[in-house]
C-alpha cells in the first residue's frame, strides 16, 4: 500500500474501532515486537516502528466476533409476513417459501496458523410462524462468527445454529467457499512455482429441512445458488473426507519446518501470548499448535543475507540497435509475464501476492539469463518483509545489468490488509511499475510493454 493510502486509511481506522480502545493493547504489542526481532528487523526502523500498533488494531477488529451477542443483532429485525406456514400444502409470500441472501464477501482468520482466509457465504432459510428476518441481518451474524479464530466447517454450523434458534425458522442452510493461502516454503518455491497457491473448499449446513442432505429442498437451493446440485455435493462429499484443510498441518508439529527451532522459542511464546490477549484459550486443542505454525510461515520472511551468486550469470550481451536514434521497438521488446510471488506486509505482518512482469530490449531473440533466474530473483525479493514499491524498485535494479540496462518492471498484487483491517475492499489490486533506462525517457516504449501485458480476468 502507498503512503496516501495508508493515511487514509488509518484515518478511517481510527474512527471504526473507538470502541475497541486498541491503543490500550500493550501486551499484543510487545509480542509483534518479539516477532520482529526474530525475524532480525530492527523494530525502530521507519516502516516498522508502529507496525506492533497496526497488528494490535488489525487483530482486534479481526475477532471483534467475540464480544458481539446475535441475539443483539435479530432482536427488532423480524416482521410479520402474511403467507403459507411451511406445513401447509403450497408456499405464497415471505413465509412458507425459501430465502437466500448469496454471495457474502467475508473474511475469517484461520485457528491453525492465523493467516486470514476469504469466505463467499450463501444464507438460506425458510420462514415459518409467518415471520422473517431483515435480510440485512443474515449478513451481520455472519459477519459475528466470522469474526473470530475459526474452521470453514465450524464458522458454517455455527452461523447455522445461531440463526436457527434467533429466527426458528423450518430450516436453514449455510454453504461456504472458502479460500485459504497456500503455505509455501522459500526453498519449496524455488523449485517449484506451479502452485496457484490457494487452497480451496466448500462446506455446508443445515438444520430442520435441511438435516437431511439428500432432501429435496437442498437442490432448490442449489439451484438458485447457479450451483450444479451433483457438483456441490461431490465437493461437500470430498471436503468431508479431509482431516484438514489448513496447510499448516500437512505436518506433525514434532516435523515441522526447522526453521522454528529452540532459538524462536521466544517468538512461539509471543504468539501465544497474542492468542491470550484476544481472549483464546492456547490450551484448546484446536490452538495447541497454532503458534509454532504461524512462527513456521513468518520466518520465510526473516532478514537474511542469502547470496543470490548471480555473477556466473552476468554477461556482455549486445545492447539494442538504434536506426536514427530511435530504438527498433517491435523486434526489440522482450518480456516474462505472470511470475507469482508471495511476500509479507512489514506494515501489518500480512501477506500479499500476485505476479510480475519484466519487460526489456534486446537485440536477440532469445532470453539472456532464462526464466527460471528471473523467477528465482522475484521470489528472493519476495520473501523478505516488504512494501509493494519498494519490491518493485528492487526486483528492476537487480535484473536491469542482466538484461542490458533497459527494463520495466510490473508488479500486480492482492492485500491481504485491504480485506481484513476494516476496509474489507475485496476483489481490489494494486499494480506497481519501476523503469530504468531507456523506459524512463520513452513513452512509446512502456506504452507497447503495457498494452503486452494479460488482462485480468474479475
Amino acid at each position: 500500500m502507498g503512503a496516501l493510502d495508508e493515511g487514509h486509511y488509518d484515518v478511517e481506522l481510527e474512527n471504526s474501532l473507538k470502541l475497541l480502545d486498541v491503543e490500550q493493547e500493550p501486551d499484543i504489542q510487545a509480542a509483534v515486537r518479539v516477532l520482529l526481532q526474530g525475524l532480525g528487523e530492527d523494530i525502530n526502523r521507519e516502516g516498522i516502528i508502529k507496525t506492533p500498533l497496526r497488528v494490535a488494531k488489525a487483530l482486534r477488529h479481526a475477532t471483534t466476533g467475540y464480544k458481539q451477542n446475535v441475539k443483539d443483532i435479530i432482536e427488532g429485525a423480524i416482521f410479520p409476513e402474511a403467507g403459507l406456514d411451511y406445513n401447509r400444502v403450497g408456499h405464497a409470500g415471505g413465509a412458507g417459501g425459501l430465502v437466500i441472501v448469496r454471495d457474502l464477501d467475508l473474511f475469517s482468520y484461520c485457528e491453525s496458523c492465523l493467516l486470514p482466509f476469504q469466505v463467499k457465504c450463501h444464507v438460506g432459510y425458510v420462514p415459518s410462524g409467518q415471520q422473517v428476518v431483515g435480510l440485512s441481518k443474515l449478513s451481520r451474524v455472519a459477519d459475528v462468527f466470522a469474526k473470530r479464530l475459526q474452521d470453514p466447517q465450524r464458522l458454517a454450523n455455527e452461523l447455522c445454529s445461531a440463526l436457527q434458534h434467533s429466527i426458528k425458522p423450518a430450516g436453514v442452510a449455510v454453504v461456504l467457499q472458502c479460500l485459504h493461502m497456500h503455505f509455501p516454503a522459500l526453498e519449496s518455491m524455488f523449485l517449484d512455482s506451479s502452485s496457484d497457491g490457494w487452497i480451496k473448499v466448500l462446506v455446508s449446513s443445515g438444520s430442520g429441512v435441511f438435516e437431511d442432505k439428500e432432501a429435496t429442498i437442498w437442490g432448490e437451493f442449489f439451484s438458485l445458488l447457479k450451483f450444479r446440485a451433483s457438483q456441490i455435493a461431490e465437493k461437500i462429499q470430498k471436503r468431508n473426507s479431509i482431516n484438514h484443510w489448513c496447510p499448516s498441518q500437512a505436518s506433525p508439529i514434532s516435523k515441522i519446518s526447522s526453521n522454528v527451532g529452540s532459538v524462536n522459542s521466544s517468538m512461539v511464546s509471543a504468539v501465544t501470548s497474542i492468542l491470550r490477549s484476544l481472549g483464546e484459550d492456547p490450551l484448546r486443542k484446536e490452538l495447541v499448535g497454532t503458534p509454532a505454525h504461524f512462527v513456521n510461515w513468518l520466518m520465510n520472511f526473516q532478514n537474511c543475507n542469502m547470496e543470490m551468486k548471480l555473477n556466473s550469470f552476468i554477461c556482455n550481451k549486445a545492447r539494442p540497435q538504434k536506426s536514427n536514434g530511435e530504438v527498433i521497438f517491435n523486434s526489440l521488446i522482450h518480456s516474462e509475464l505472470n511470475l507469482p510471488f508471495w511476500s509479507q506486509c512489514e506494515h501489518h505482518l500480512l501477506p500479499f501476492h500476485g505476479v510480475v512482469h519484466i519487460g526489456y530490449l534486446s537485440a536477440e531473440r532469445v532470453d539472456p539469463i532464462g526464466k527460471s533466474l528471473l523467477q528465482s530473483i522475484v521470489h528472493f525479493f519476495g520473501f523478505k518483509l516488504q512494501v509493494q514499491e519498494r519490491f518493485t524498485k528492487q526486483i528492476a535494479e537487480i535484473v536491469a545489468p542482466l538484461l542490458g540496462g533497459d527494463v520495466i518492471v510490473v508488479a500486480e498484487a492482492s492485500h491481504m490488509c485491504m480485506i481484513s483491517r476494516g476496509i474489507e475492499k475485496f476483489g481490489s489490486s494494486t499494480a506497481t511499475v519501476a523503469v530504468l533506462g531507456h523506459f524512463s525517457t520513452d513513452a512509446k516504449a512502456r506504452a507497447l510493454f503495457l498494452d503486452s501485458l494479460p488482462i485480468i480476468n474479475n
